[in-house]
């Protein structure tokens, strides 16, 4: 059995998490922790794997206090820099147990990382591209950390490709271009009614290819969330792993 510790419990994907974990034949749910509880009380010896799902002002503190608790990580929450990702790379290069882990997922929903992937393997044939993110208004950041890695794997995709800038006729003063990641355009929508979704909308004269996923429950991102624990439990390598797709055979 895995045990599991669930850090942001009683959040909105917290206890879908708790649920998912219980309802897991070989998993054991050790702690379920929230605002305010000491996360010192997960220690190696209660927890396999903790999951940490809760708001990007705390997370990089709470990933720290795991990993200095010698204790592997999957975080869920977004936010994420190059340079919270470089702490967190250097506090796994000091944790107290060799070869700890941990795992930071832009996004779980298995639907969202194949249109990830496939979006960087279309950048190189579409002269156009743009991003679009869809969810609903209480989501704490905007653009989505799906969003921003998807831009950011297009625009790696077509440097390599040697391609040019993506053409642009439009300026204005009032951001309605959205927001421009690695030159990629990238906007963010905030509905009543919507969970989470995504639209890369590539362009050449004449022709468009859209690639979309839609997650309409938060219960979607549970089958990524205890795949990724099981790995780590298992056979991932040791060190910082970011994106699910590294644990799909892809």
């Amino acid at each position: 059995m895995i045990k599991v510790s669930v850090v942001g419990a009683k959040g909105r994907m917290g206890r879908h998490v708790v649920d998912a974990v219980n309802g897991a034949a070989d998993m054991q749910l050790a702690l379920a922790l929230d605002a305010g509880d000491d996360l010192t009380r997960i220690t190696p010896e209660n927890t396999d794997v903790a999951v940490e799902f809760t708001v990007p002002s705390v997370t990089l503190d709470n990933v720290l206090t795991l990993i200095a608790q010698g204790v592997d990580v999957v975080v869920g929450t977004t936010g994420w820099t190059d340079e919270r990702l470089d702490q967190v790379r250097e506090a796994l290069a000091k944790a107290p147990r060799e070869g700890q882990k941990a795992f930071i997922a832009p996004n779980f929903a298995i639907s969202a990382v194949l249109a990830d992937y496939f979006s960087t393997q279309a950048a190189k044939y579409f002269e156009s591209v743009e991003v679009i993110e869809l969810h609903h208004p209480n989501k704490v950041d905007a653009p989505s950390g799906t969003a921003i890695h998807t831009a950011q794997g297009i625009a790696a995709a077509r440097k390599a490709a040697g391609l040019p800038a993506v053409p642009d006729a439009t300026e204005t003063d009032g951001g309605s271009r959205g927001q421009s990641v690695d030159g990629i355009q990238v906007h963010a929508v905030r509905l009543r009614g919507l969970n989470a979704h995504e639209e890369v909308l590539f362009g050449n004269a004449g022709e468009q290819l859209t690639i979309r996923a839609d997650s309409f429950d938060r219960g979607s991102f549970m089958p990524g969330v205890l795949l990724a624990a099981r790995k780590l439990a298992s056979d991932a390598p040791a060190g910082l792993t970011v994106g699910l797709a590294n644990f799909l055979d892809l």
